[in-house]
C-alpha cells in the first residue's frame, strides 16, 4: 500500500508541471492563465498565435501522463503495482495537471495528459482516442467538442479491450473529471459562443 501511495504522489508531481505555464514564459509568452479562456493548455496558447509553443506545450502534456504511467510499468515489480494500480496512478497524473501544486492548483483542462496517459497504458487504446479527437476536431472546429467525445469513446473503448475492471473506473474518472473541467465549454457550445480551433480570442 505505502508503495502504491508514493507512486500516486510522484505521478501527481509530474502532472503538476504546467508546460504551457513554463513554454510561454521560455518564449517571452504571456502566461496562458491572463488571456483566451485563461486555461494553461494547448489550445489557449495558439491563440497567441505562436504555433511552436503550442505545439511544445501539447507534447510536454501529454509525455508527462505517459511518463508516469510508463515509470508505473517500469518499476512494476518492484512496487508491486497491479494494472489497475498503474492507470490509477496516470489518474493521479491527470489530476495534478488539473490541480497542479507549482502553480497555485490552476491548471488545464487535461485533455493532452489524458491522451498521454491512455497511450501509457495501452498504445490501441490511446490512438483510437486520438483519432476520435482528430476526426470531430476536424469536421467540426471545435476543440472542447471533440475533446468531449473523445473522452465518452475513451471509457467505451478502454471497455471493449479490458472489460470492466480498475482500469475502466480510473479512466471512466478521469474521462468525467475532463467532461466537468469542460463545464462552461459545453455552455458555450450550447449558446454558439465556443470559440473554434486557430481562433483567437481576447
Amino acid at each position: 500500500m505505502i508503495n502504491f501511495i508514493a507512486a500516486l504522489v510522484a505521478a501527481y508531481l509530474i502532472g503538476s508541471i504546467s508546460f504551457a505555464v513554463l513554454v510561454s514564459k521560455f518564449v517571452g509568452l504571456a502566461d496562458p492563465r491572463t488571456y483566451g479562456s485563461k486555461n494553461p493548455g494547448a489550445t489557449n496558447v495558439l491563440r497567441s498565435g505562436n504555433k511552436k509553443a503550442a505545439m511544445l506545450t501539447l507534447l510536454g502534456d501529454a509525455l508527462k501522463g505517459t511518463a508516469a504511467v510508463a515509470l508505473a510499468f517500469y518499476f512494476q515489480d518492484d512496487l508491486e503495482l497491479s494494472r489497475a494500480d498503474i492507470a490509477w496512478v496516470g489518474l493521479a497524473a491527470f489530476i495534478g495537471h488539473l490541480y497542479p501544486i507549482f502553480f497555485k492548483f490552476e491548471g488545464g483542462k487535461g485533455v493532452a495528459t489524458a491522451l498521454g496517459v491512455l497511450l501509457g497504458l495501452n498504445w490501441i487504446l490511446g490512438l483510437a482516442t486520438a483519432v476520435t479527437w482528430v476526426v470531430i476536431a476536424y469536421f467540426f472546429r471545435y476543440s472542447s467538442l471533440a475533446a468531449l467525445i473523445a473522452a465518452l469513446f475513451a471509457v467505451f473503448y478502454n471497455v471493449l479491450l479490458f472489460g470492466i475492471n480498475g482500469q475502466a473506473a480510473a479512466i471512466t474518472i478521469m474521462s468525467a473529471l475532463l467532461i466537468y473541467r469542460h463545464k462552461q465549454n459545453i455552455a458555450n457550445l450550447i449558446a454558439g459562443k465556443e470559440s473554434k480551433i486557430g481562433q483567437k480570442k481576447s
